[in-house]
């Protein structure tokens, strides 16, 4: 999928000349963290964040006042904090670096930008016009679909038949040692591992094959070096069985 197809179109921006306080409002209406500020064109001119009103002098968190050293030595970075924390235009205050993507963006980049920069949300361009914005919360509803679509139903075999096909495509998986088998929806998976992480991500890819109602993970722990049973689900439970009896 591409950013163009899950966007939210019509934008909900700014310009640059806007009063801080409109700006503010809008943030606030529309209970959104941050607006993109937008030039006479339509073009990313900057971002507005909340993380940018955080030091404001209204609210008492400008800062410290500078020592000496710095009013002496660094007048223009002192000068420039005056603007951001007193300004009253949103092109005083925005942070101008903005990251943006095109329509035809993947998602796997998109996610990938967002979690390298740490960014909730990103402009989406066309020929460098604004044309709409994604957002975290825009990715979720596409896991949730995708999600809900794998929950559906699906018979025995082609449960088996994903499942394994989906083993296969791992390298970490040691296809020899386990087997899979499948009635009424329910997964059973017995054989051998070596580490308990390939046991749980094992669990894991049955669980995400469509029409599965429960895995029963089966699997036994082995420590390679000596050979030692590390984990034995059914002995487990055979343990466990007996505690209650007793």
């Amino acid at each position: 999928m591409q950013a163009g197809e899950i966007m939210t179109k019509g934008v909900i921006a700014v310009r640059p000349e806007a009063p801080l306080d409109q700006a503010v409002r809008l943030m606030i209406e529309n209970r959104i963290s941050g607006l993109p500020v937008l030039d006479a064109a339509g073009r990313a001119a900057g971002v507005l964040t909340e993380g940018d009103l955080l030091r404001r002098v209204e609210t008492g968190t400008e800062g410290k006042r500078p020592g000496w050293f710095e009013t002496i030595f660094a007048p223009g970075r002192l000068a420039d904090d005056y603007v951001r924390t007193h300004g009253r235009r949103v092109e005083e205050v925005m942070t101008p670096e903005v990251l943006t993507v095109e329509e035809t963006t993947p998602l796997d980049e998109v996610a990938r930008i967002m979690r390298s920069k740490n960014v909730k949300r990103l402009p989406v361009t066309r020929a460098g016009v604004v044309v709409g914005i994604i957002s975290r919360a825009d990715l979720v509803k596409v896991l949730a679909g995708k999600l809900e679509a794998a929950a559906g139903t699906g018979d025995d075999g082609a449960i088996r038949g994903a499942i394994e096909a989906e083993l296969k495509r791992q390298s970490w998986v040691p296809l020899r040692s386990i087997s899979i088998s499948v009635a009424a929806g329910v997964v059973a998976i017995d054989g051998v591992v070596f580490d308990e992480r390939q046991r749980q991500a094992i669990a894991v890819a049955a669980e995400n094959a469509a029409g599965v109602k429960s895995v029963d993970n089966r699997l036994i722990v082995v420590e390679p070096n000596t050979g030692i049973v590390m984990v034995d689900p059914l002995a487990e439970a055979e343990e466990a069985k007996a505690r209650k009896g007793t």
